[in-house]
């Protein structure tokens, strides 16, 4: 079907109704939540004014969106439940975060993540790390948000076109009036919404099918549908070298990627961390991170639970209903086709608010913090910034509704995410390394290896994706981070002049004595 097709719907008065609902609840409390922003301390942290748990809520929900909604359904559906290896090493990254990242960010009172790469490194890095940033999260932020655009094209009956104006409007609106405080606060909505939405859907399917949830399962794991770990090869077989640079499913690779991919996903892409600055207190920001894995966890068993549903769902009834005319689709094509008035309704809310998180808050943050204060209009008032931030979010929000449809005719968006991730999140987590474990200095040897690592990378998905080597997608982080942080640390001495040594600089006093080794003195960020 075209990205310009509009559909037809099954949607009801009821199911309107619902979706109403909820999305005047979410627009009035980002409107109460929004209000008296002040400047952009409030703008980009909320004052540092915000709960832990509502922190935790925002996490999530931003970290799942209507990409895990949409894709991890149909992933269960198409393959298995072997998705969920990679939350081993990602829970595991989350300790590490919380109690390596997460105190220098706040030992420098930093509003954006990339200021510590400015303490640390230089401006050379901190602009090199936002504009990675910019890349990595606008082109996998367009694939969530086209994955939702799909689910609300199908169900309300829209033009792809359409549905992405529409979100790209409704973010913007919100996003630019109450910055980072609207967005937590109807993160909080949207995670109990889409949890809700994803429970209903599996007691709807219990009381649908013969023998509900128990028979459910069982059909699922006959079929290999609930499979969670691969072993592949056995040790001396022979083969097993080969499945491991080539199978991305394989458990150890798996959860290699879950630690890595998520230590770079979480603790180097503001998008995320933002929410984690947002709560008072250092400790409180440890507690909301660790507590993420709980929550995290609970939205992944209910929606492969949801796949396994639609696998059995679909095998007692191949016919009337038609299939998805793409398997990314199946979710909201059964909420469209098979679930009945304001369930349904309730669905697409769920799928909607997912949606409508957006990346456009964090964007901005960076840019002005990162590049557009420090570098190219510098002194300006607070009040000028506040006004750059907001122009910010219009023009981020445009690009990002451009990309998405750009990638309008690509399968499998679940993968295609984390491949987009692989090219250039390795580059920023091997610069954060550097400064976090070591003291070498590096400010241009920085941003030789990140770009050196990005290029490397995208040249080896490249040839894996066309057949040339058989590497499985799920090494770029990993080779990307060692590629960044051993030639940083290699080029230091050569583009920047340094020994590699501590240097001059004082070191902190017993009373402000730093967390991180390699600090150039007790400079806080304001």
């Amino acid at each position: 079907m075209s990205p310009l097709t509009v559909a037809s719907s099954h949607l009801s008065g009821g199911d309107f109704a619902v979706v109403g609902f909820f999305v005047a609840l979410l627009f009035l409390v980002g409107y109460l939540a929004g209000r008296e922003e002040t400047g952009t301390n409030d703008f980009f942290l909320g004052g540092r004014r915000v709960p832990w748990w509502a922190a935790c809520l925002s996490f999530v929900a931003t970290e799942i969106s209507a990409l895990t909604i949409i894709s991890v359904p149909a992933t269960a559906y198409r393959e298995n439940w072997q998705y969920a290896q990679l939350f081993i090493g990602s829970a595991l990254s989350r300790v590490a975060i919380a109690f390596l990242f997460i105190p220098a960010f706040y030992r420098f009172d930093c509003t954006t993540i990339y200021e510590f790469l400015g303490v640390r490194f230089g401006q050379a890095t901190q602009i090199a790390g936002s504009c990675f940033f910019f890349f990595t999260r606008l082109l996998g932020s367009a694939v969530r948000l086209l994955v939702a655009c799909m689910a609300v094209k199908i169900l309300f009956g829209w033009s792809l076109w359409g549905t992405l104006l529409f979100f790209t409007a409704v973010s913007i609106v919100y996003i630019a009036h109450g910055g980072v405080k609207a967005v937590v606060w109807t993160n909080v909505v949207q995670a109990l919404t889409f949890l809700g939405g994803g429970l209903a859907t599996i007691g709807f399917l219990h009381y649908t099918l013969p023998g509900g949830l128990p028979a459910i399962l069982a059909f699922a794991a006959a079929h290999g549908k609930t499979k969670i770990f691969d072993w592949g090869p056995g040790l001396f077989s022979g083969r097993f070298v080969d499945a491991l640079f080539s199978d991305p499913h394989l458990i150890y690779v798996a959860i290699a990627n879950g630690f890595v991919g998520s230590l770079a996903a979480f603790g180097t892409d503001h998008d995320l961390m933002q929410r984690l600055l947002t709560v008072e207190t250092r400790r409180q920001s440890q507690r909301t991170m660790l507590l993420t894995i709980v929550g995290s966890f609970c939205v992944l068993v209910v929606f492969l639970t949801v796949g396994a549903g639609l696998f059995a769902y679909y095998a007692q009834h191949p016919g009337p209903l038609g299939m998805a005319a793409k398997l990314d689709e199946i979710y909201p094509h059964f909420v469209n086709q098979a679930m009945p008035e304001f369930l349904r309704g309730l669905m697409l809310a769920a799928i909607i608010l997912a949606s409508i998180d957006s990346p456009l808050g964090s964007l901005a943050a960076s840019f002005v913090n990162d590049i557009y204060r420090p570098a190219l209009r510098p002194g300006r008032s607070d009040r000028h910034y506040l006004l750059v931030s907001r122009a910010a979010v219009i023009v981020f929000g445009l690009l990002l509704a451009l990309i998405a449809y750009g990638f309008s005719y690509f399968e499998n968006m679940l993968w295609l995410a984390f491949k987009i991730g692989g090219v250039t999140f390795g580059s920023l987590l091997g610069v954060f390394l550097l400064g976090l474990l070591t003291e070498r200095r590096a400010d241009r040897a920085n941003v030789a290896a990140m770009l050196v690592a990005a290029l490397t990378n995208a040249a080896l998905l490249w040839a894996a994706e066309t057949g040339r080597i058989g590497l499985g997608w799920t090494w770029l982080i990993l080779i990307g981070t060692s590629n960044t942080f051993l030639l940083a640390w290699l080029l230091g001495p050569l583009l920047d002049g340094d020994s590699g040594k501590p240097g001059t600089h004082d070191s902190f006093s017993s009373e402000n004595e730093s967390c991180v080794p390699g600090f150039p003195g007790p400079r806080r960020l304001q």
